[in-house]
């Protein structure tokens, strides 16, 4: 509880860094309308959307976004040549945008096309892997590379943005949980479950239930997107880590087959997990307004610490007008405060879930490591 009172209520920082840009800058609380003084006959109106506007921007300067899905290293693939440090208009994300935002995390996927499997899909992971930590050497002023929740704080009071790799999806491993302990000394996070023999329609296998105990054992968070219901019912009794879903949402409000049903997000709630909503138009809608919509209900059937952000900027597909790029976060929370959301739960959701999330990774790895060793089954003796 400690730990959350201080992502609530982040101490001041230490220290004086010289010369670096502020990506969370402070904004002063503007005066309430009722103790403005009246324009004089003639003055120029005020714009109505500044006032929440620039509240939205001072909450998430003590509160930043931890976007739970970016497609950028795909998305960086497809060009000859980037510059994401004074901008780059091929892309939906880079480091002016991301401080304008105020983005304090990323999550980097290392997701593939699905006609990638086997050899070659271990072979495209490692080499997005590889980008992304070549991007983040080349742009140390706005980005710092993170494995976990105290990562993310460190590169927060530095003034960076936190980049942490994943999700990747399970076909990475090549079946091999030797695979999987390599990722993760890599710097690998999160794991899609999804897609694969051993988790599919008809749940979990013995060597499933195994990779998610390994991934306990690591600090690799399962990311149950896509996955058919019998996997993530099996997961959330297999797992003694929280799990996520980095782009999922309300499915009684958009039929889309990666959004959850309410009885899925009340026993995601109910384990700890975590939803993340993405800001797309295909699962959420066209507006900021059908965002905030899920965004209502997964808070009310999951529970205010079980709901997130996913920008999926980057990663195809089209945004809510308001949403175009990292930038327009603060548009979102504006409109959360118009809900009347109170700070807390707003910060709850742009950072402190997805900080309980990664703590609790860490706390369960650090007991898993005291009563296993790293495994050595193969999916031959297991499923065969």
């Amino acid at each position: 509880m400690a730990a959350l009172q201080d992502d609530l209520h982040p101490a001041q920082e230490v220290g004086e860094l010289d010369g670096l840009p502020e990506p969370f800058p402070a904004v002063e609380a503007a005066e309430a309308p009722e103790a403005t003084v009246a324009a004089e006959p003639g003055a120029p109106v005020a714009d109505p959307d500044a006032l929440p506007l620039e509240r939205a921007r001072a909450v998430l300067a003590a509160h930043p976004v931890a976007d739970g899905y970016s497609g950028l290293p795909w998305a960086l693939r497809r060009l000859s040549w980037y510059d994401l440090d004074t901008g780059e208009s091929a892309v939906h994300t880079d480091v002016p945008r991301l401080r304008e935002g105020h983005v304090g995390a990323l999550f980097c996927a290392l997701h593939l096309p699905e006609s990638l499997d086997g050899d070659r899909a271990v072979g495209a992971t490692l080499e997005q892997l590889d980008l992304v930590k070549t991007v983040v050497r080349a742009h140390p002023e706005g980005l710092r590379l993170a494995r976990g929740a105290g990562e993310s704080a460190d590169a927060r009071h530095c003034r960076r943005t936190a980049v942490l790799l994943g999700p990747a999806g399970a076909a990475a491993l090549g079946d091999s949980l030797s695979i999987l302990r390599c990722l993760h000394d890599l710097g690998l996070r999160v794991l899609t479950l999804s897609g694969t023999s051993w988790a599919s329609e008809t749940g979990l296998t013995r060597f499933g239930e195994e990779v998610v105990r390994e991934m306990n054992r690591l600090g690799v968070l399962p990311d149950l997107t896509g996955a058919s219901p019998e996997t993530i019912r099996r997961t959330l009794v297999v797992s003694k880590a929280p799990v996520l879903c980095t782009r999922s949402a309300a499915r009684a409000l958009r039929p889309h087959p990666a959004n959850l049903p309410d009885d899925l997000l009340a026993e995601l709630g109910a384990a700890g997990g975590l939803c993340m909503v993405p800001l797309t138009a295909e699962q959420t809608g066209p507006t900021v307004r059908d965002v905030v919509d899920h965004l209502d209900h997964v808070r009310a059937v999951a529970g205010p610490e079980c709901v997130g952000l996913s920008g999926t900027y980057d990663a195809s597909g089209a945004h809510p007008l308001e949403l175009g790029d990292v930038s327009c976060y603060p548009r979102l929370v504006a409109e959360l405060l118009h809900r009347d959301w109170s700070e807390s739960d707003v910060a709850l959701l742009t950072w402190g879930n997805l900080q309980r999330v990664l703590r609790g990774a860490d706390c369960a790895a650090r007991a898993a490591q005291q009563r296993r060793e790293p495994s050595t089954a193969t999916i031959a003796t297991l499923d065969g």
